[in-house]
């Protein structure tokens, strides 16, 4: 087809109008007809003989799908540069919002006050009064559930490697940043540890590095549509891997290579807003290559990232390719806690030569992976120690 003629065919069918670049470029000894679209600013598009309603599509993976209603609101928000989660809710007031539970989590990094609300937008002006936003609601709302009766988290444990005996099961309905800790708790309580002979000494591990976990649940939590109804975010953890599954697809133009070198867009800005104000998430965008990298460093494969229906499906194996990645020091220390039990920072640090500071960072991380266990009131506590992770009993 030369370009004439398929230039007439797309701007017949597609409405609004789409204007692609089209040129006819040199390939060996044929000639291709190379077809580029940019972001359009009048999404979406649809097919004229369908009509708006019917004839807008979308991909997934290496399928094309008719947009549901869902996607195609999601899709003109996106034109507008807003999200689902920064809309007013005109019917409620400030008073449909839980402010105690809100400032009892933000009691340790800030104080709540109105301008703060408005700040994070989980208030916003609608005719001259404060109403609550979406994400305020889906954050702190006193009875969300009636609104948006998916926003829960469901977690389970299955014996084997498939759904066909439950073991245990919660249904997890607190405000969103306490239902994402319990949501992690939940997966550590059933998660195995395993017997590691490193040399002459055995050391206890999780079987999946906790920080990769963590990074996947935040990110269901953070990321997920909705807008959907019909599914909760869902944890389900097997004897080998566990998958942390929430509603919505990626966001449009975005692929699972873009989000796995670190591209990432925002889908609930609200949510992202108050999870990093309390310090859940770190920058955003950074949370994929964090489980890459913690999967690796703990001899794992990396986790497995998947469009599936209308959900996105984040899977991490404990089946072990290759040795958990200690360098020296980290030996040192893992060898040092093997031999005399539980230490205190400042007794780890005059042993293996390190100052405090730089101690604690790698007694952190080496928690985070499942190496090592705190043994304190807290992480504020003057005489906590570490030690080696012990096997379940």
């Amino acid at each position: 087809m030369r370009q004439g003629p398929l230039a007439s065919l797309i701007a017949d069918s597609i409405r609004p109008r789409l204007v692609p670049d089209i040129e006819v470029v040199p390939w060996r000894k044929l000639n291709a007809l190379v077809i580029e679209v940019y972001p359009s600013n009048t999404r979406p598009h649809y097919l004229a003989q369908l009509g708006p309603d019917a004839g807008v599509f979308v991909r997934v993976g290496s399928t094309n799908r008719k947009a549901d209603p869902t996607q195609i609101g999601e899709l003109r928000r996106l034109n507008r540069l807003d999200s689902f989660d920064e809309q007013a809710v005109p019917d409620l007031n400030s008073e449909a919002l839980d402010f105690r539970a809100a400032s009892e989590l933000f009691a340790p990094y800030r104080k709540l006050t109105p301008l703060a609300w408005k700040t994070l937008r989980v208030t916003t002006e609608h005719q001259g009064r404060q109403v609550p936003t979406v994400g305020g609601l889906l954050l702190f709302g006193k009875d969300r559930l009636s609104r948006f009766p998916d926003s829960w988290i469901q977690a389970g444990r299955f014996a084997g490697t498939a759904r066909a005996r439950l073991l245990d099961s919660v249904e997890i309905r607190s405000h969103l940043p306490r239902a994402a800790e319990e949501a992690i708790a939940f997966a550590q309580k059933h998660l195995m540890r395993e017997s590691v002979i490193e040399g002459v000494r055995r050391e206890e591990r999780w079987s999946m590095p906790l920080v990769a976990i963590r990074e996947a649940v935040m990110n269901a939590v953070v990321h997920a549509d909705y807008s959907q109804q019909g599914a909760p975010i869902r944890i389900a953890v097997f004897d080998d891997r566990i998958e942390i599954e929430n509603p919505g697809l990626l966001p449009f133009g975005l692929t699972v290579e873009d989000i796995q070198q670190g591209v990432s867009k925002l889908r609930n800005r609200v949510i992202g807003r108050v999870f990093h104000e309390l310090h859940l998430i770190e920058q955003w965008g950074s949370g994929i290559q964090r489980m890459t990298s913690a999967c690796h460093e703990a001899g794992l494969d990396a986790p497995r990232l998947e469009e599936i229906g209308t959900h996105f499906r984040v899977t991490i194996s404990n089946t072990r390719v290759r040795k958990p990645n200690l360098d020296a020091t980290d030996q040192r220390i893992t060898a040092l806690l093997g031999s005399t039990g539980a230490l205190s920072t400042a007794a780890i640090a005059r042993q293996v030569g390190l100052s405090q500071r730089a101690t604690l960072t790698r007694l952190k991380a080496l928690k985070s992976r499942g190496i090592l266990v705190e043994i304190g009131t807290g992480p504020h506590d003057p005489k906590r120690q570490y030690a080696l992770a012990r096997p379940k009993r």
